[in-house]
């Protein structure tokens, strides 16, 4: 998958049921988000911290839908060691089944490194944020045996859906109403017009396209 693309409008058979992807997310973001395999700890830790920060992803109209690759039966029976292990009373999102291994195949997310008792290699931990578009706007790929930063994933959110709407872009390590960087393409009154607090930093070069702004509203 390359960004830009249209996220395939797969047909899935889910823990809530048959799903159609881009039905499933309807006018809003989309997070699709794989795991190497049932009844395993890191994916555990995932799943829970998904569900207890479920609220935070709503606020901002993203919904969430895992892959792993087993079957739905055994998606259903590991459902309670998340909910135990997270003192969760449910976990709310959808987990896509994938024994066969064709979607992990389709969207090029096996970890060579990483092999089951088979001998088989794992689903690597992929993220996929898609917008409401149905294109997919940022892409990661963990190994298997690095857990994800889901704090990381609400950040990129945030810049995402700004951005998408806003003549800026943001800096390193930045964060939800920190300041935002002028984009180079918006020029001379525009930008003066569009970012009255905009300041410029000098930089050796004297090139001043170290523009930043207050995070537009």
């Amino acid at each position: 998958m390359k960004l830009g693309q249209v996220f395939p409008n797969e047909k899935v058979n889910t823990t809530h049921g048959e799903l159609q992807l881009h039905d499933y997310w309807g006018e809003g973001w989309g997070i699709f988000f794989t795991h190497p395999a049932d009844y395993t700890p890191v994916c555990t830790t995932e799943l829970s911290m998904v569900q207890q920060m479920v609220p935070e992803f709503t606020k901002r109209n993203v919904k969430m839908i895992a892959l792993s690759c087993n079957s739905v039966s055994d998606h259903s029976g590991w459902c309670e060691d998340i909910k135990s292990f997270g003192k969760l009373s449910e976990v709310s999102y959808p987990i896509i089944e994938d024994p066969s291994r064709d979607l992990a195949v389709k969207f090029g997310m096996l970890d060579p490194d990483e092999k089951d008792a088979a001998g088989l290699p794992l689903t690597a931990r992929a993220v996929f944020i898609v917008g409401p578009d149905k294109k997919l706007k940022l892409s990661i790929l963990y190994p298997a045996t690095t857990g994800r930063n889901f704090d990381e994933l609400l950040r990129v959110i945030d810049s995402l859906q700004l951005t998408a709407y806003k003549k800026v872009a943001t800096p390193a390590n930045w964060q939800a109403g920190g300041d935002c960087m002028v984009l180079p393409s918006v020029k001379g009154e525009e930008a003066t017009t569009l970012f009255p607090q905009m300041r410029i930093e000098s930089v050796p070069s004297g090139k001043e396209y170290m523009r930043f702004t207050p995070q537009p509203q």
